[in-house]
């Protein structure tokens, strides 16, 4: 049992995890003016959700954090605070606890002081965000007026009724409902206030949903003696719009205990009769025919799955036995029937070991057809429809794919806030864009750039943008920008974090890694490697530490935590214009198309994306430069020629004339490669070099052949950048 709940609680911090990135988003998104009823109410319920589920595993402290927040979110969502930027202030600082109080449910961090931020939280309740610091508040929303209770009540009692009186329940008004309409009935748990919980937030996000309170019944109400404050009573009849979906209003019931009394019925009217005089009825009534909702009997909102699907599946045989019969005009089935159980159906957690797992053996299925496709004999292959094969593997692999994948607008999420504080800290005005935020990257891949991007992020605000005097003496914008963008290619992911400031200033970097060790005076460096410099480990050109920058760990973790993820890092800078930091990550497992080339007799693959054409040279088409460059001739276009021996330092004597040169395009440009032959065409698998080996600049990985070879896959984006040769590491940055 205990096992059971662990995996139980487990799925609870998957969860706290997401509600924490909705909430911060739309935290941030009303930190930058967005105080939409809808923004408003997605942290509300993100934060609701995180309370429910922290009480329903003992949490004390996180229950009671939420809780108080929670307080003051549904007070703003109501209209009663205004989200001034004072506001949203402690409801950012009151975010952070909360994070902390979830690691330390977690058991990976001590329990945080959230004095100061109850405290804050109870001033923002008490002053009805009165005192906001701010700036000016936006004009608040409307307010809902609770009805007045009768003075005497609070004489009698010692309190005031929050929105009605005792004697409205008496005759209750029957309730106006539409051609279609959804009555709740909904009694709490006797000991739902005593467990953090408070109905009247639910009531408030059914109203948000269009709900209006019909009734509520206070027969259970004990004498005055006998009543306990942290006990609930109170039975509350709301009536629901028809058009509202049923599982809309089941979300509401998430975290309700199991006790409760929840009924939710549908109700059909038929329309009143029109004013004029109504046309004679056919000389027959058809049956009419059953409402779904009929044969689906209300369904508690903690039902098993398997309960569900047992109802579901009975629903779906009585509607086969049901003769479709006539009728005057059924309702329509969507708004008519109840979905929790097939929305439920349609999500599922899978451990990504197991993801993992299946990748894998997809990977070797890959292979294994590859061994068969290099036995069989052209004939042979039609006749086992191999093709076919390859194909459904290859649509295997790339839905297994898309399960792992994730936009990466994940790991932007918190630039925007993380920018707003770095514009307050450094007082310089700072402006984001972001491209490609749909950009789906492996799971993995997400959770590990976060500190890299962080960094990132961090150098550019401090040292790549001037401050706002110093760009309009340059005749800049005083309002520097920091473009955020990924996009992926081929095999391969590109994020790059580019600013509009000064540059890297190449003097005082090479003066700063002198002065520290890092090179020697008389080094020979090229404007590259000079840039390179910033990510050595224990280098900054900050004259003081500060809370953004200063220790010369920055830029080193940025390229350590690339690497070790098998990617690198480039550096692009023009002094005076900017600076472009891009992180160049691959993907976990790909299946690609792939070209097989021989350099020097050994084999090698080329990506297909890349390949634009190939060419056999003419004598005289090939030109040599310089001693150490060629070009070829295409059509009067000159196109940079690379040697691919002698990049991997491979001994070949051949010449140009007597190999091929393969046209290969990346976003540095064209550039023709000379290999030796090309042997056939194939979907290879690729394996990562840097879990099994370590990475190689100017290698994307490696795969197995269908003889059981190894062979090396090359990364033309690194080739084609390079202007080096290769070295023990892998070609030189």
């Amino acid at each position: 049992m205990s096992d059971e709940l662990d995996e139980i609680q487990a799925i609870f911090f998957e969860e706290c995890t997401e509600g924490l990135t909705t909430a911060e988003q739309g935290l941030s998104a009303m930190q930058a003016g967005d105080v939409s009823a809808e923004t408003i109410a997605g942290v509300f319920r993100a934060v609701h959700s995180i309370k429910g589920g922290a009480g329903a595993f003992g949490h004390a402290d996180l229950t009671a954090f939420a809780h108080k927040f929670e307080n003051v979110l549904d007070e703003v969502r109501a209209g009663k605070i205004a989200p001034t930027p004072g506001v949203v202030k402690v409801m950012l600082s009151s975010f952070d606890v909360l994070s902390d109080h979830v690691e330390t449910a977690k058991g990976l961090a001590p329990r945080p002081n959230d004095a100061a931020a109850l405290a804050a939280l109870e001033k923002v309740l008490a002053d009805k965000g009165a005192a906001d610091e701010g700036g000016a508040a936006p004009a608040p929303a409307p307010v809902v007026e609770a009805a007045p209770a009768p003075a005497a009540a609070e004489d009698e009692f010692g309190f005031t009724p929050v929105a009605f009186s005792l004697d409205d329940f008496d005759a209750p008004a029957a309730p106006v409902v539409s051609a279609a309409s959804w009555t709740i009935r909904f009694k709490p748990s006797r000991a739902a206030l005593a467990n953090a919980s408070e109905p009247m937030l639910l009531i408030r996000e059914l109203e948000t949903l269009g709900a209006t309170i019909e009734s509520v019944d206070v027969s259970d109400v004990p004498p005055l003696r006998d009543l306990d404050p942290e006990d609930a009573y109170f039975t509350w009849v709301l009536s629901m719009p028809g058009d509202v979906p049923r599982n809309d209003i089941d979300d509401c019931f998430d975290f309700v205990s199991p006790d409760s009394l929840i009924e939710v019925t549908r109700n059909e009217v038929e329309a009143p009769a029109p004013v004029f005089e109504p046309i004679p009825a056919p000389a027959f009534e058809p049956e009419p025919e059953p409402v779904v909702e009929d044969f689906i009997p209300f369904v508690p909102v903690m039902a098993s799955i398997e309960d569900l699907t047992a109802q579901v599946q009975q629903v779906v045989a009585d509607l086969a036995a049901t003769p479709m019969t006539p009728t005057p005009a059924p309702a329509p089935v969507e708004s008519a029937a109840p979905k929790p159980a097939s929305e439920a159906s349609q999500t599922i957690r899978v451990d990504l070991a197991k993801l993992d797992l299946l990748l894998n053996l997809v990977g070797e299925l890959v292979i294994r057809n590859s061994i068969l496709a290099d036995r069989l004999s052209p004939a042979d292959r039609q006749r086992v429809e191999l093709p076919e094969l390859a194909r459904l593997t290859r649509q295997i692999q790339d839905n297994v794919m898309s399960l792992r994948a994730q936009p990466i607008k994940q790991a932007f999420s918190r630039v925007p806030r993380m920018l707003r504080d770095l514009s307050v800290e450094t007082g310089k005005q700072i402006e984001l864009e972001t491209v490609g935020e749909t950009t789906e990257v492996d799971k993995g891949v997400i959770e590990k750039i976060g500190d890299p991007l962080t960094h990132m992020i961090r150098n550019a605000a401090d040292h790549g943008l001037e401050g706002t005097e110093e760009r309009i003496a340059a005749g800049k914008s005083p309002t520097g920008t920091i473009k955020l963008s990924a996009e992926q290619k081929g095999a391969r992911i590109f994020v790059r974090v580019q600013d509009n400031g000064r540059g890297i200033n190449r003097e005082r970097v090479r003066a700063k890694a002198i002065e520290k060790g890092i090179i020697s005076p008389d080094a020979v460096l090229s404007n590259e490697e000079i840039d390179q410099l910033i990510c050595a480990p224990g280098f900054s050109t900050a004259e003081t530490i500060s809370n953004i920058s200063g220790r010369g760990v920055g830029m080193d973790v940025v390229r350590s935590n690339v690497e070790a993820l098998g990617g690198r890092v480039e550096i692009h800078s023009v002094p005076g214009e900017g600076t472009t930091f891009t992180m160049i990550l691959p993907l976990t497992l790909a299946i690609l198309d792939g070209m097989i080339v021989r350099l020097a007799s050994q084999r090698f693959v080329l990506p297909l994306a890349h390949v634009l054409e190939t060419v056999q040279p003419e004598p005289g088409q090939v030109k040599r430069t310089s001693p150490d460059t060629e070009v070829i001739d295409m059509r009067g276009e000159y196109v940079p020629v690379k040697r691919a021996t002698e990049i991997f330092g491979l001994n070949d004597d051949r010449l140009v004339e007597d190999s091929l040169v393969v046209i290969v395009e990346s976003e540095h440009g064209k550039v023709g490669l000379v290999v030796d032959t090309i042997d056939d065409r194939r979907e290879v698998v690729i394996k990562s070099l840097d879990q099994n080996l370590h990475p190689i600049r100017g290698l994307g990985g490696a795969t197995i052949l269908g003889d059981g070879s190894i062979a090396l896959i090359l990364d033309i984006e690194a080739l084609v950048a390079s202007t080096n040769r290769y070295t023990p590491k892998g070609l030189a940055a």
